[in-house]
């Protein structure tokens, strides 16, 4: 891409967005982009008897056009991103991005909706917001990877706010000028802290759809005149120099090389597991290691090698991920994903409830996993698993996983993904013929002329 040196990033990237054209986007992202909204939608409707989605519902009580996913209600485009944003990543069981994670799915397909709904879009135009704000997300977690982590910030939240600006901009008419402000306005409504680790509290499932409700307000904003800064990204008081750990330098190239021509978003992983991300390589070691071990107390211990950046967030405090307190902290316990890997030889939704969460015999196995530091370990740039189960007869098991599964180098396939939107949608109780009917318009989402269809379908 030709960039003007008088022009800041946001201004180069808004160039890009207003002049792509339906045409311009290749098959292999419409593609994946497809299998997101048909993921996030299902997981949508999964959180729907969630306590958090409950509240947020109770909480939020606006009068609106856009569709409240596995509820039959409709409210303000700007609180249904809210809400059906905080339902995607809800249980952790969303798609992700590899290098720095981001959800992506979590924020641009409840953002993206909401616009398309409020404001009659078609579908061709929902690919495209989808499609740009995707791609920004993914290029921004490659500008200073893990550097937005360890500053103490969810980069999901930080720079999902972009991508649901410039996806919202690009749909409701607003020019170069605007779509630049409007990332600028939105640097100033991002936000979100990993402070939810030390207890496993509901504020992360929150920053996807906040980072989507954001984008609304921004783009809109910018529509109506006002003016945000235009050196956003790489200003002395930037996002990056303002959420990020400044020993990682950033590379703000990654942010419009080749656009157009490198597209991050066909790179999204989709989760076989409702965990954290980091987590997942290790339940498939546990899987792969499960056959061999005939009765789990003949388990003395299990040790994972796993990568420096990883610990502060999987596995510390240690006693805490050996017995978590809550569900939600489980999926960002390894020794409890392990756990479940061996005994249940899956990690779904279902694994990750109170009920299973008390069973003494999971526990018990819990605590007696640990791990230690491998300096080879590739994170962040590969998500591999490797532990070592010693027997109390003295025999040591072993399991490796090279690389996240759903994940660029091992993706799942269609049926796979589809099997899970399926389950998704039988364990929030939608009936099989509503199933039937919400796959198929998600099948021809970016054909429909208008998303109005969406609250035709009966989600109690």
């Amino acid at each position: 891409m030709i960039k003007n040196d008088n022009t800041s990033i946001a201004e180069n990237f808004a160039k890009w967005v207003f002049n792509l054209k339906h045409k311009d986007i290749p098959e292999e992202v419409r593609n994946k982009l497809q299998i997101i909204v048909m993921d996030s939608i299902g997981l949508m409707a999964s959180a729907k008897k969630e306590p958090y989605i409950i509240s947020l519902i109770d909480a939020l009580q606006e009068n609106g056009n856009c569709t409240l996913i596995g509820h039959n209600r409709e409210t303000s485009p700007f609180n249904a991103a809210i809400i059906n944003g905080t339902a995607v990543h809800g249980e952790d069981f969303d798609d992700t991005f590899e290098g720095t994670p981001v959800h992506v799915g979590a924020v641009m397909v409840p953002a993206m909706l909401s616009a398309a709904q409020s404001k009659n879009i078609s579908g061709e135009d929902f690919l495209k917001g989808l499609v740009v704000g995707s791609e920004l997300i993914c290029r921004l977690a490659l500008v200073a990877p893990t550097a937005v982590h360890r500053q103490g910030f969810h980069p999901t939240a930080i720079f999902g706010a972009f991508g649901s600006s410039i996806g919202i901009s690009s749909v409701i008419g607003n020019n170069i000028k605007e779509m630049s402000s409007a990332l600028g306005i939105v640097g100033s409504m991002a936000s979100g802290i990993i402070e939810y680790l030390a207890e496993g509290t509901s504020t992360k499932r929150l920053h996807p759809g906040w980072a989507a409700g954001c984008g609304w307000q921004s783009a809109n904003i910018a529509k109506s005149g006002f003016i945000g800064p235009r050196t956003v990204f790489e200003g002395t008081h930037g996002v990056f120099n303002s959420f990020a750990k400044n020993s990682i330098i950033p590379d703000f190239s990654h942010i419009t090389d080749q656009l157009g021509s490198r597209w991050e978003s066909k790179n999204l992983a989709i989760k076989p597991y409702a965990c954290g991300t980091m987590a997942q390589p290790f339940i498939d070691c546990a899987i792969k290691i499960r056959d061999k071990i005939t009765n789990i107390e003949e388990i003395d211990k299990i040790v994972a090698q796993v990568g420096e950046g990883t610990v502060h967030r999987l596995w510390e405090p240690l006693k805490e991920k050996q017995k978590p307190s809550s569900p939600y902290g489980a999926k960002f316990s390894v020794p409890y994903c392990i756990a479940v890997g061996i005994i249940d030889g899956e990690a779904g939704l279902r694994q990750f409830t109170d009920s299973r969460l008390k069973d003494s015999e999971l526990i018990k196995l819990t605590s007696k996993i640990s791990y230690e530091i491998n300096p080879k370990d590739e994170y962040p740039k590969n998500y591999s698993g490797n532990i070592k189960v010693f027997k109390k007869n003295g025999e040591i098991l072993s399991a490796n996983q090279p690389s996240l599964r759903g994940g660029k180098k091992d993706p799942l396939s269609i049926t796979e993904v589809y099997q899970k939107f399926e389950a998704n949608l039988n364990f929030a109780g939608i009936k099989k013929n509503e199933i039937k009917k919400l796959s198929i318009f998600v099948e021809n989402i970016f054909k429909e002329k208008n998303l109005k269809k969406l609250s035709e379908i009966n989600f109690i």
